[in-house]
């Protein structure tokens, strides 16, 4: 009896002292409790602001002209000068071509893919089976790009596996050298990348598919649907938030032909095919010395960027009401 009066009394207590503390202390008592967790954190937000936030100052020499020279402080002034020579730069119109025709080719093939290996990778019965299946897609994700372009020229040379397997199916009768024919470039990108990435991206998907009840696909079994029927109505369904996040994060990077992956690929024979903004950045900036022309057409990509990023959210947020902001 006295033990049940002494616990009603310290209840009472804590509840007189929460309506009494100030929001403020309580606030500064909150984050005492949790102060290891705030610690973690705070740790993040310096290293963003370090690494994100502060460089942020030098986007100033898109509007200037900066040698390595002079400071960014003392460079003179040149306003949009080096924007609009980047509108009239002879080169725009095959770098917009090979960025946006990579990137668009990526997002309408590499975005469903994952979903659909997904997907079945959801209905296989046998957990062991499943499990070797999901680790040997999601492998290639931990190799670099320097080691997989290393693979990939090897496999594509005059005498690479595969000009020795084509040859002997008869499909062609002289080796090919993919990697100097610019009119196979695209198809060996988006391919290989794909085959990177779809086993990775996979995962984000299976963890939306474990969240969705399993009563759902017991009413459904009772119902009589079938396997594809419970795909199309409940798993799909029941992932579509998680699919409309990440459409939007494809669609604001675009204009990101993934740098890595061109700059091991390309070579001067496909030029023609491999120029896309990152790697014209590269040449320009840290290659020929141009800081700020380069600097500029960096934030033309960024600004581009959030206004897809935008557009994006808007209308997923209409069709679906799922947004990011």
């Amino acid at each position: 009896m006295d033990t049940d009066i002494k616990r009603e009394s310290k209840t009472t207590r804590k509840t007189k002292d929460k309506i009494t503390t100030s929001p403020t202390k309580r606030w500064f008592r909150r984050l005492y409790t949790q102060r290891h967790l705030q610690v973690m954190a705070l740790l993040g937000v310096v290293w963003m602001l370090i690494f994100n936030y502060i460089p942020m100052y030098g986007i100033i020499i898109a509007f200037k002209e900066f040698n390595i020279v002079e400071s960014i402080a003392d460079a003179p002034w040149v306003g949009w000068e080096h924007f609009k020579a980047f509108m009239d730069d002879e080169n725009l119109p095959d770098v917009i071509r090979n960025t946006l025709g990579i990137s668009l080719i990526k997002l309408f093939i590499g975005f469903p893919l994952p979903i659909i290996f997904a997907l079945f990778l959801n209905e296989l019965r046998s957990v062991r089976f499943k499990k070797a299946v999901q680790t040997i897609s999601y492998l290639p994700h931990f190799l670099s790009w320097v080691i997989l372009g290393g693979i990939l020229t090897t496999w594509l040379a005059d005498v690479g596996i595969i000009n020795n397997v084509l040859m002997a199916l008869h499909l062609i009768k002289e080796p090919i050298s993919y990697l100097a024919e610019p009119q196979y470039f695209w198809t060996i990108v988006i391919t290989s990348d794909i085959w990177k990435e779809l086993g990775w991206s996979a995962i984000i998907y299976l963890a939306a598919m474990a969240g969705v009840s399993p009563e759902m696909y017991e009413a459904a079994t009772i119902d009589g649907a079938g396997r594809f029927q419970k795909m199309w109505y409940i798993t799909l369904p029941g992932i579509q938030a998680t699919i409309a996040i990440l459409f939007i994060l494809a669609v604001s990077g675009v204009l990101n032909s993934n740098f890595d992956q061109i700059l091991v690929l390309r070579n001067s024979l496909n030029e023609s095919a491999s120029n896309v903004i990152d790697i014209y950045v590269y040449q320009t900036g840290l290659l020929s010395g141009r800081f700020s022309y380069s600097t500029a057409i960096g934030l033309i990509k960024s600004i581009i960027a959030l206004i897809l990023l935008v557009i994006a959210n808007q209308v997923t947020k209409k069709l679906n009401n799922t947004s990011l902001f």
